[in-house]
């Protein structure tokens, strides 16, 4: 690992889903600018992100998401050292976009490049103006498109301990709360209904022994069959004359689900995690992930761990750019730039280049 320079001043593109963001981070730990341009009132009538429309809010959105964050370094461009971008994991238009640009930039400039792994540029949010989190650490990456265990002994130094086998835990809180008829985003609308519930009926766990991988399609369709079963229920029961054919579902009821839902997934994602820090002697767990926001999993993590937790402000857990800056500080640290050639890799595995 190389010594860089504590000014050393990278711009970096995130555009992996749906969010467009552009960021200057000075030393791989200084945030000098952080902005992100969210697309979630576009894709929230669709209850879920639509690839394609995603893809032409990036091109309208990115130039000038960078000329903000730029904006905010003394002298621009003469300040930055060099550019950074997602390649992947993510929504392969989404993520040529910000690629694309990226690359462009950089040779147009003259400067180094290098590609990000959008799992691992989770994990170094934080890194982000903060003390650095201490080796060996198990990291939990919790988004709503990915779940995985791993154990970092370095920088770069990763071992895959266990990922999602169907559903990603985000995705479940997404289905969960469309069944409830909570809208979306699901994880803060079933943390918000869960909070203040207690003694709700309990609701399975996938423990899937001798693992430290994750399943929640089981409790997505558990949650499924309470709702039929109640639903089926309340249809028996005399109507007033013009009341609704499907009655809505009750509040209390579903408040209950969603306490049961959110109890379910922190408890095994905390189990394991708990589990590995100790098997592995970490001496630190870092939370990360736009599920990582999650205030109940932050509490009972922090409650059961054996060492520190620790988990980013809530803007730098949900996608940014700021994050993709921190870990490509480490990586042109370690020497690594990427060719011009560099593809989009839409299933990019943690640990992989």
């Amino acid at each position: 690992m190389n010594e860089l320079p504590p000014t050393f001043t990278i711009l970096a593109l995130e555009t992996s889903c749906d969010e467009t963001a552009a960021a200057v981070v000075r030393g791989g730990r200084e945030v000098l600018a952080n902005i992100v341009a969210s697309q979630m009132d576009m894709h929230q009538r669709y209850g879920g992100v639509v690839p394609e429309m995603a893809s032409r809010q990036h091109i309208v959105t990115l130039v000038p998401v960078v000329e903000a964050a730029l904006g905010a370094l003394p002298g621009g461009w003469n300040g930055v050292h060099a550019v950074a971008a997602t390649h992947g994991p993510g929504l392969s238009g989404a993520l040529l976009t910000g690629l694309n640009a990226a690359k462009a930039m950089a040779w147009q400039r003259g400067l180094p490049f290098v590609g990000v792994n959008h799992l691992e540029a989770h994990i170094y949010a934080n890194w982000l103006d903060t003390t650095p989190p201490q080796f060996p650490l198990v990291a939990l990456v919790v988004s709503g498109g990915h779940t995985v265990l791993a154990l970092l002994r370095d920088h770069g130094d990763y071992t895959l301990l266990g990922q999602t086998r169907d559903d990603a835990v985000g995705e479940a809180f997404d289905k969960v709360a469309r069944i409830l008829g909570l809208g979306y985003p699901g994880g803060p609308a079933i943390q918000q209904a869960a909070a203040g519930v207690t003694g709700a009926p309990a609701l399975p766990r996938a423990w899937l022994r001798d693992s430290y991988d994750f399943s929640f399609s089981g409790l997505k369709t558990a949650v499924l069959h309470r709702v039929q079963e109640r639903q089926a229920r309340e249809a028996r029961l005399p109507r007033a004359q013009g009341a609704a054919p499907e009655p809505a579902l009750d509040p209390q009821f579903v408040r209950q689900m969603a306490w049961a839902f959110q109890e379910s997934v922190v408890d095994v994602l905390v189990t394991k995690t708990v589990d590995a820090a100790r098997r592995y002697g970490a001496a630190e767990i870092v939370l990360a992930g736009g599920v990582a926001a999650n205030l109940r999993l932050r509490e009972e993590l922090a409650r059961r761990a054996p060492v520190p937790v620790r988990y980013p402000p809530l803007a730098l857990c949900t996608d940014n750019a700021a994050m993709v800056a921190g870990a490509a500080f480490y990586r042109f640290a370690a020497g690594v730039q990427s060719g011009w050639d560099l593809d989009v890799t839409p299933a990019l595995r943690l640990g992989a280049t």
